[in-house]
């Protein structure tokens, strides 16, 4: 909400160094170093002969590699949804991950254009009736997806 802030960060991401990223991709690169590891790594895995010594460590190098990217997306999950949390007007704001299928909401070249409540007008069509329904939503609008979200 800093006026003088967003003209300093304005300047510094349109600095010919930036190549015009915003600061939240600079944030985001060590991220996207850890979860490029077990790729890495089992390519070498694959382009290491399997009667050589050195595949057996090479394997034991992916499951480790594999266990850090693993806990590296559960902080990674637990932290957007204590952002979502703290930034949302919804008090009783709930995520559930797991029910999602594998989705990399973070990349360098994705950033939020917009978040905001939407009111969502949904029909319940039965039998002998057609009722419509107003349901409070959350949305999350990024420059290539959507995301919406709701109380539960």
């Amino acid at each position: 909400t800093n006026p003088a802030f967003k003209e300093v960060l304005s300047r510094i991401e349109s600095h010919e160094d930036c190549r015009n990223l915003p600061m939240i991709s600079f944030l985001i690169l060590p991220m996207q170093r850890v979860t490029r590891l077990p790729l890495l790594m089992d390519t070498i895995c694959q382009k290491t002969p399997k009667d050589s010594a050195k595949y057996e460590n090479c394997k034991q190098a992916l499951k480790e590699v594999s266990k850090v990217h693993s806990q590296v997306k559960l902080f990674l999950y637990r932290s957007l949804f204590s952002i979502l949390k703290t930034f949302s007007n919804f008090e009783g704001l709930q995520c559930d991950f797991l029910a999602l299928q594998p989705f990399p909401l973070v990349s360098s070249s994705r950033w939020l254009v917009k978040r905001g409540e939407l009111t969502a007008y949904v029909e319940d069509t039965g039998l002998f009736s057609k009722r419509t329904s107003k349901q409070q939503v959350y949305f999350f609008l990024f420059n290539d997806v959507l995301i919406i979200t709701k109380k539960k």
